[in-house]
């Protein structure tokens, strides 16, 4: 299975527009190969390079098998479900690594599941999405965006 963005090569830094200090917009993803037997999709963003651990930006679930890419901005409006960030906030997130703290790596997850849904409600916890979705997993791609706040 493979996961890119249009706006980034994984490796590369994520433009400002898709981080707090820009428009705060996801960026772009378009996957393939997810195995056929797939029912659904959950796509994850997380940070772990922040200071205290991992950080949540966002936790996008019960995706429809169909569905194999995301729009920049994309917001899950009638089609899926937004769980909560660690900003506190349902849906995207977009970095924003404390300045002077060096650059971060921000790994966009897209996860094919064995289900259509996880019986989860809109505005779960990150880790209560990616904890239910690793029950379900047959396959993942992940891409991975670098980005940096200077002093």
């Amino acid at each position: 299975m493979e996961l890119a963005s249009s706006a980034f090569v994984s490796g590369q830094a994520i433009p400002t527009r898709h981080t707090c200090d820009g428009e705060d917009r996801s960026p772009p993803l378009a996957w393939r190969g997810a195995p056929a037997t797939t029912r659904g999709y959950a796509v994850l963003c997380d940070d772990p390079d922040a200071p205290g651990g991992s950080w949540s930006h966002w936790a996008l679930y019960d995706l429809p098998a169909s569905v194999h890419a995301l729009p920049e901005g994309y917001s899950a409006a009638g089609t899926a479900k937004q769980g909560l960030n660690d900003f506190g906030r349902s849906g995207y997130g977009g970095p924003c690594p404390p300045r002077g703290h060096g650059p971060h790596h921000y790994r966009f997850r897209v996860l094919a599941l064995d289900v259509e849904a996880l019986g989860l409600p809109p505005g779960a916890k990150f880790q209560q999405v990616a904890d239910q979705a690793r029950r379900h997993v047959l396959a993942q791609a992940e891409v991975v965006g670098v980005y940096e706040r200077r002093r």
